[in-house]
C-alpha cells in the first residue's frame, strides 16, 4: 500500500502537470501577440489568440450557465454510471443544449444567439439571393474569389456550397431568420453529447462510453458552438461517424446509408471536413471489418459528392478558388511562426485541458485511445498545412469534440475536478471576451 500510494500521487502530478501546461500555452499565446503588438507586428486577432473583444461582462445566460454546471460537476460522473443507457443519453442531450444556450445567453438573446448568423460575413446575409439550386451551384464557383462584384461574404465564399444551402433550405420551410437558424445550430451541435459516447459503445466500451458523456455535455467548446455554423458541422460530423461505427459493428445498411450521406455531406459544408478521413478511419480499423457494409457507406457519399458534381460544383475547383481567397485577406498577414503554435493554445480553450490529459494517458490500443488520437492527428495536419490560422476555435470542434472520447482514461476519483476545471475555462472566456462568431 505504501508503495501504491506515491506512485499514484506521481500519477496525479502528471496530470496536473499536463493540464497546467495546457493552461500555460494560452497564457503564452495571448502574452506572445500581445508583444507582437507592442512591437508593431501584430498577429492580426483581436484578444489574440482569440478572435474577439476584451469585455469582462454578464448576462441572463450567467445563472442558468453556472447552474449547469454546478450540475453536471456534482452529479454527472454518478448518473452517467447509474442512468438507463437511452435516458442517460436523452440527459446528455439536454445538458449539452442547455450549456450551449446558457453561454450564448451570456451574451443576450440578439447578441450572444439571434444576430451571431445575420451579420454581412455570414450565411444569411446571402440566401434571398439563392433563387434556384441549379443556377446556385453552377455559379457558386465564380464568385469565390474576392473584389469582384458579386463575390461572396467571408463565410459562405470560404466554404462549399452546401454549408450555404442548409440555411437556404431552413428559409424555404419556413425557418428563415437569425433566430431559427441559432436554434438549428444548438440542436445540431448538442448531437456531439450523443455522437461521441454511441461510437464508444458500438465500438464495445459502454462503461468508457458513459464516462465521456458528461465531459462531452460540458465541453468548453460549446462558447462556439452556439452560435456558428462550425457548430452545426460537427454534429453532423459527429452523427456521421457514429452511425458508421454502428453500421459496421451492427451489420446495419441503413445507418451505413445513413453514414455515408452524412460524411459525405460535410465534405459540401466545410473544405476542412475532408480530414474527417482520419477518424471514419480509426473507427473502420477499431470496428469489425464489415467490408461490404462499408462498401454501401462509401457508395452513399459518393451519391452526394456525384449530386453536387452533376449540379454544376467541381469540390476541387472550389478547395483551389478557395486558397486564393484565403490570401486575398487578413490571412495573407497572420504570421504563420505564431499561428502554428498558437492554435493549439485555441484548441485548449476549446477542448479543455482536461484533453492534455487524455492524450497523456493515451497509450494503449482501445477506442478511448484511438479515437483522441485520430482527431488529434487531423487537428495537427489541419495546423501544419498553414490553412488554419486563427478561428480554430470554432473550426476545429468537430475534431477537438472527440479528444472527449478518452474521458474514461481520467480516473474516476478526479472526474469531478476535471470536469469543474473544463467548466470554468468556458466560463472565463465566455465571461471575459465577447467572441466574434
Amino acid at each position: 500500500m505504501r508503495t501504491r500510494r506515491p506512485a499514484r500521487l506521481a500519477i496525479v502530478r502528471a496530470d496536473l502537470v499536463a493540464g497546467g501546461a495546457a493552461l500555460g500555452l494560452i497564457a503564452l499565446a495571448a502574452v506572445a501577440g500581445a508583444a507582437l503588438y507592442l512591437a508593431g507586428r501584430p498577429v492580426h486577432a483581436s484578444s489574440a489568440p482569440f478572435t474577439g473583444r476584451w469585455l469582462p461582462h454578464l448576462g441572463p445566460g450567467t445563472p442558468l450557465a453556472l447552474a449547469v454546471a454546478t450540475a453536471v460537476v456534482a452529479y454527472g460522473p454518478r448518473l452517467a454510471a447509474a442512468l438507463p443507457w437511452r435516458r442517460l443519453l436523452a440527459v446528455g442531450y439536454a445538458t449539452s443544449a442547455a450549456w450551449i444556450v446558457a453561454l450564448a445567453l451570456v451574451d443576450g438573446w440578439s447578441r450572444g444567439l439571434a444576430g451571431r448568423l445575420t451579420t454581412d460575413h455570414e450565411y444569411l446575409s446571402e440566401v434571398a439571393g439563392v433563387t434556384g439550386v441549379t443556377a446556385f451551384l453552377r455559379g457558386f464557383a465564380d464568385r469565390i474569389v474576392d473584389f469582384q462584384p458579386d463575390s461572396w461574404s467571408t463565410h459562405v465564399s470560404g466554404h462549399p456550397p452546401g454549408a450555404l444551402l442548409v440555411f437556404v433550405g431552413l428559409d424555404r420551410i419556413g425557418l428563415g431568420g437569425g433566430g431559427w437558424a441559432a436554434v438549428v445550430c444548438v440542436a445540431a451541435g448538442a448531437l456531439c453529447s450523443v455522437a461521441v459516447p454511441v461510437t464508444i459503445r458500438a465500438l464495445g466500451d459502454e462503461s468508457a462510453a458513459r464516462a465521456a458523456v458528461p465531459f462531452v455535455a460540458l465541453f468548453p467548446g460549446a462558447v462556439w458552438i452556439g452560435v456558428s455554423a462550425d457548430g452545426l458541422f460537427a454534429g453532423f460530423a459527429a452523427a456521421g461517424l457514429a452511425l458508421l461505427a454502428l453500421a459496421l459493428t451492427g451489420r446495419r445498411v441503413g445507418a451505413a446509408v445513413g453514414a455515408g450521406l452524412l460524411l459525405g455531406g460535410c465534405l459540401y459544408l466545410s473544405y476542412g471536413l475532408v480530414l474527417l478521413v482520419v477518424p471514419a478511419a480509426a473507427v473502420v480499423v477499431l470496428a469489425t471489418r464489415a467490408w461490404r457494409i462499408l462498401a454501401v457507406a462509401i457508395g452513399a457519399a459518393a451519391v452526394v459528392a456525384a449530386a453536387f458534381t452533376l449540379g454544376g460544383f467541381w469540390w476541387l475547383e472550389g478547395y483551389q478558388l478557395v486558397t486564393v481567397r484565403y490570401y486575398q485577406g487578413v490571412a495573407s498577414v497572420r504570421p504563420y511562426a505564431y499561428w502554428v503554435w498558437a492554435n493549439l493554445a485555441l484548441l485548449v480553450a476549446c477542448a479543455g485541458p482536461a484533453a492534455a490529459v487524455i492524450l497523456r494517458r493515451a497509450r494503449r490500443w482501445r477506442p478511448v485511445a484511438v479515437l483522441p488520437v485520430a482527431a488529434l492527428l487531423a487537428i495537427l495536419v489541419a495546423d501544419v498545412s498553414g490553412y488554419s490560422k486563427a478561428e480554430v476555435e470554432r473550426i476545429w470542434l468537430p475534431f477537438a469534440v472527440w479528444l472527449m472520447a478518452g474521458a474514461a482514461l481520467i480516473p474516476a476519483p478526479g472526474r469531478r475536478f476535471w470536469l469543474a476545471v473544463q467548466a470554468t475555462v468556458a466560463l472565463l472566456v465566455n465571461h471575459l471576451l465577447l467572441t466574434t462568431w
